[in-house]
């Protein structure tokens, strides 16, 4: 499972645990064996030319993105010369199958990798294109419309949502559960197009969690709870939620899926957060980033730590000029860096700067952190009386009435829209929501 193309814990990435698992005597060896006979058998039966090689290693690139690390980024890089590989024999339903078959459940709704993820929908909507009529080819091409939905999340494209309702309905039309989770998958990663859709993304997770656990689609089963764990957070029921993380952890570890680990760390230091333990949450935010090094995911990782701690110190109490002034613009914010810069300025007293940057900033993208990022400019926006900022955010931010800004992305929060909304609402001279 891969973060922004899925999840995964158990051990740490690239860290065993127990013993040694390469023994000779050990089931591992055992295993180790037969994977180096039947693939030499492979090897010696199969021609070297032979299409069967080709979806046979989209199936070996599949399994080694769960892997994590350096696998999940190998995945990616081998993913796109299989496709390329595909598209050469001229084969459209080749290609379909190439594409379609990296099923790889996806948690994090950024890409790692976008100009490869652009690549990868040209290719699927070319197959689209070129397949025939449907009938047989229904279960292809949905698996294309879901890799499309799935490759297009954070954008603001209406293809990604359409490709997403369509898979599902063919998916749901054939009765075939496999390609049903692939498509919820899509409707997953397209379910973030505004504020407030927490209960529409738990209702995902539910469906995901029955049909993967009644056919044995263990990867998915994982990914229905980490969005459930998702969803929970945001709705304020970390109850439930400590009960998806808990049981994502047993899947992980039993299952060996080492990312699902990362996501349930992350979420622990949430936990710490919204209990306004802000010591032990900074330490647990530190920790659960050093995990996250080289785990693969830079989609999710760039920019998160400062973003985390900069929402920390404000839910803590801090203004925005406060919180301003322990903003390092030297650290990497990755794709963050738009809503941080205005802290900065205010921290450093230039608020005319300050000013100018707040209205220069973005809608925020469609993704598990937009409530989040709405917020961080309500923030700036109440500190320097921005009155057009304060409108779009509280327009922005009143479909999440009742949840945890940030939470939906299980890993940081600003704490409940709820007080945002009021403050906004009085700084504007109009009545709060309620």
């Amino acid at each position: 499972m891969e973060a922004g193309a899925g999840a995964g814990p158990g051990a740490q990435p690239g860290r065993a645990t127990g013993p040694s698992p390469i023994t000779e005597a050990g089931p591992v060896g055992g295993a180790a064996r037969v994977w180096a006979e039947a693939a030499a058998a492979y090897g010696q039966t199969v021609g070297g030319g032979a299409r069967a090689r080709l979806e046979a290693a989209v199936g070996l690139i599949r399994n080694l993105a769960v892997t994590g690390g350096g696998g999940l980024a190998a995945a990616r890089e081998h993913r796109l010369a299989a496709i390329t590989a595909a598209e050469e024999c001229g084969d459209p339903e080749l290609t379909a199958r190439v594409i379609g078959a990296y099923d790889v459940p996806a948690i994090w709704t950024r890409s790692d990798d976008p100009e490869l993820a652009e690549r990868i929908v040209d290719a699927a909507e070319r197959a689209l294109t070129a397949l025939p009529s449907p009938s047989g080819g229904d279960a292809a091409r949905c698996r294309l419309l879901a890799t499309v939905a799935l490759e297009m999340r954070g954008t603001r494209s209406p293809r990604g949502p359409a490709a997403a309702r369509e898979a599902e309905e063919i998916a749901r039309r054939l009765d075939d559960p496999a390609l049903l989770v692939f498509a919820l998958n899509g409707a997953f990663m397209q379910s973030c197009t505004r504020a407030g859709l927490a209960p529409r993304r738990d209702a995902i997770g539910a469906e995901l969690i029955a049909v993967a656990a009644r056919h044995g689609l263990v990867t998915y089963e994982v990914l229905g709870h980490l969005v459930r764990l998702q969803a929970r957070a945001a709705l304020g029921d970390f109850p439930a939620a400590d009960e998806h993380a808990a049981a994502a952890d047993r899947l992980g570890a039993r299952h060996e899926l080492p990312l699902v680990g990362v996501f349930t760390e992350w979420y622990r230091a949430l936990r710490l957060a919204a209990a306004g333990e802000t010591a032990r949450a900074e330490a647990a935010y530190r920790a659960a980033a050093g995990r996250l090094e080289g785990a693969g995911m830079p989609g999710l990782e760039r920019g998160l730590l400062p973003l985390a701690l900069l929402c920390l110190r404000l839910s803590d109490g801090d203004s925005a000029r406060e919180a301003g002034r322990r903003v390092d613009l030297g650290a990497d914010w990755g794709p963050y860096r738009p809503w941080a810069e205005p802290f900065a300025l205010l921290g450093a007293g230039a608020e005319a700067e300050a000013r100018a940057a707040l209205r220069a900033l973005p809608e925020p993208p469609p993704d598990l952190l937009y409530e989040a990022l709405c917020a961080l400019e309500a923030a700036v926006a109440l500190e320097v009386g921005d009155r057009a900022a304060l409108e779009r955010t509280h327009t922005r931010l009143l479909p999440a009435a009742g949840q945890l800004a940030g939470a939906a992305s299980g890993l940081l929060t600003l704490g409940p829209v709820d007080a945002h909304l009021p403050a906004i609402a009085k700084a504007l001279g109009t009545r709060p929501p309620g």
